[in-house]
């Protein structure tokens, strides 16, 4: 699997990088794992509905592709966008969502803290709050989107949303548990993480 590691980049030129990729790939082209920040965004899945957005802010909206409501990026947020070949890993989605939360929760592990899944509602929470979000868009038997974790980052935008489309949602961060590692080294971590869920898989020729 190819590791990029932009930075901080705009929301939606680098979702029209995924779509592109996803587009033009074969069944000859790599897995790819994208780690990034991106500036304040909120966005918004294909069945999301608008009014979760409970007040008017200056963050952009963006209607996109993936599944799932409304949630928000910014600054101090780790975001991992996999996009793989799920035929040739053998993969369902289902199955594609248990690793993803199965490798946040190991990485916060990691830290000393017991995250779990909850539910009906994907994503990863500590004590019913949610400390990283999923969502995927699958085309042609290959992924793109992925998920984000919290790390140190201005909460606040969240409390100016109903958080993947559930009112009252309590957001919070590693930042709240005396993590202080930055979002960087929070990624690497994850990255080790995602690697041993989602082994290198040989393109085919």
């Amino acid at each position: 699997m190819i590791v990029r590691r932009p930075g901080c980049v705009p929301y939606e030129p680098t979702w029209q990088a995924m779509q592109e990729f996803t587009r033009t790939r074969d069944a000859a082209t790599p897995d790819e794992l994208w780690l990034v920040e991106h500036p304040p965004v909120y966005t918004l899945g294909q069945a999301g509905k608008p009014e979760h957005l409970l007040q008017a802010t200056d963050i952009p909206l963006v209607k996109i592709d993936r599944g799932g409501q409304i949630t928000y990026h910014g600054p101090g947020q780790v975001v991992a966008y996999l996009l793989i070949d799920l035929h040739r890993r053998h993969l369902k989605v289902r199955e594609m969502v248990n690793l993803l939360e199965q490798s946040i929760i190991d990485c916060l592990a990691d830290y000393g803290l017991d995250a779990r899944r909850q539910d009906g509602a994907p994503g990863v929470y500590m004590d019913g709050a949610k400390i990283a979000a999923l969502g995927l868009r699958v085309r042609n038997g290959c992924s793109y989107h992925g998920l984000s974790l919290n790390v140190d980052m201005d909460l606040t935008p969240f409390t100016w949303i109903n958080p993947c489309g559930y009112s009252g949602l309590k957001t919070i961060q590693l930042k709240d548990f005396g993590v202080t590692e930055a979002p960087a080294d929070v990624a690497e971590r994850l990255l080790g993480h995602l690697r041993r869920h989602f082994p290198d898989v040989a393109p085919t020729a």
